[in-house]
């Protein structure tokens, strides 16, 4: 599994560090990782209660008086009145499509989330679901659901006050849950130093015990909707996004994506080992911390937005390591676009599975498809590897 991660002695100008990172493999990895994203989008918007031919589907998509109309994309981004639009658009445009995207975005966080964590443990069975941190992420979300939902924070400022419902925090609230889950894995598993089996087993045990507590806060929900709706963010479920799921998740993806970039450098140093890269001049505990900050960020966006969705950032890494080499500069880049089709196939299957296997109309949540998906390539890790942990 393991190879050698890039050398860093002959510094490289701009255009040769993106030229570097544009190798074949990785190409391969993008291309068709779009073009799952494309298919599995086309047959997104192909089906529902409204139906519709592909040709149909996709005319909506580019609608000419969709794409290029300010008002709509106000509307899309900044959740102003919808203009006018045909009926096809208006379904394509504002109920499936955003479906869509969200999971890409999902995908995207999970996958760069479980890469990080990867580099930052030197754990190749790190993941923001195995360490806990989903866990934590997703424990907040519920406290929220079940028992702030009605909260609103009310902010003075220079020219007056905003009202704000404690769900437009999300986001915020889920990453402060995952890193305080992270911090209790990273107490349980000090001593004198880290190893990755005591990471893993740590993160085992929050997990189990936040999970639990996940549990219990049920008996305190008396409205059955809430519960409905806690059950589907502790499977994790796209069932009903919309764009107020793409406002929310994307600035967060924006930051959390472009800080991990940006530190592809830093994630290539910590995997030579904590001797050699304090011998290279890194504070490692500081930057250690740091990145582990981008990757819970990354994951709790997609936790604020999905539920727990589990094994995306376990497997997604690698299978990217698998082709394009243990290189972050690649790695990260090849995990934006892997992350993304993975979670468009599986929403896929979650959507239309059970009327292909049963001929029912229900959705099964996206958790489930990807822990169906996730357990098995687990246990092929562990098979596979004589020596588990260290990448």
């Amino acid at each position: 599994m393991a190879s050698e991660p890039a050398s860093t002695a002959e510094p490289l100008s701009g255009s040769q560090r993106v030229l570097d990172r544009l190798s074949g493999s990785l190409w391969s990895v993008a291309l068709g990782s779009l073009a799952v994203v494309v298919a599995g989008g086309l047959v997104q918007v192909s089906f529902g209660a409204y139906s519709m031919t592909l040709v149909e589907a996709w005319g909506a998509v580019f609608d000419p008086n969709v794409l290029f109309n300010t008002e709509a994309w106000r509307a899309f981004l900044l959740g102003t009145e919808l203009p006018e639009m045909n009926q096809r658009s208006l379904i394509v445009w504002n109920i499936r499509l955003p479906r869509v995207l969200v999971a890409a975005l999902v995908g995207a966080n999970l996958a760069v989330s479980g890469a990080i964590f990867q580099a930052v443990t030197r754990n190749e069975l790190a993941s923001p679901f195995i360490l806990g941190v989903s866990s934590g992420a997703g424990l907040m979300i519920l406290l929220v659901l079940v028992v702030f939902s009605g909260v609103t924070l009310v902010i003075p400022y220079v020219f007056g006050t905003l009202v704000l419902g404690i769900s437009s925090l999300l986001p915020v609230i889920a990453a402060l849950g995952g890193i305080g889950a992270f911090l209790i894995v990273y107490v349980i598993a000090w001593k004198n130093g880290t190893s990755p089996v005591r990471l893993v087993l740590a993160g085992v045990i929050v997990g189990t015990v936040f999970s639990s507590l996940q549990t219990g806060l049920f008996f305190f929900a008396d409205d059955i909707g809430v519960v409905q709706s806690a059950i589907a963010w502790t499977t994790g479920s796209l069932t009903g996004t919309d764009w107020e799921q793409v406002r929310m998740a994307l600035p967060w993806t924006v930051v959390a994506l472009g800080l991990s970039l940006a530190s592809a450098r830093q994630l290539n140093v910590l995997l030579l080992g904590e001797n050699t890269a304090s011998s290279l001049g890194m504070n490692v505990e500081k930057v250690r911390f740091a990145l582990s900050g981008v990757a819970v960020l990354a994951a709790a966006a997609s936790i604020a937005v999905a539920g727990i969705v589990g094994f995306v950032g376990l497997i997604v890494p690698h299978m990217v390591r698998n082709v394009v080499g243990s290189d972050y500069r690649r790695l990260v880049v090849g995990c934006v676009f892997a992350g993304p089709a993975l979670m468009v196939a599986a929403d896929v299957g979650a959507r239309l599975g059970l009327s292909i296997l049963l001929g029912s109309d229900g959705q099964m949540p996206v958790g489930i498809v990807t822990g169906l998906l996730g357990g098995p390539y687990f246990l092929y890790l562990m098979r596979k590897q004589e020596r588990m942990g260290e990448i």
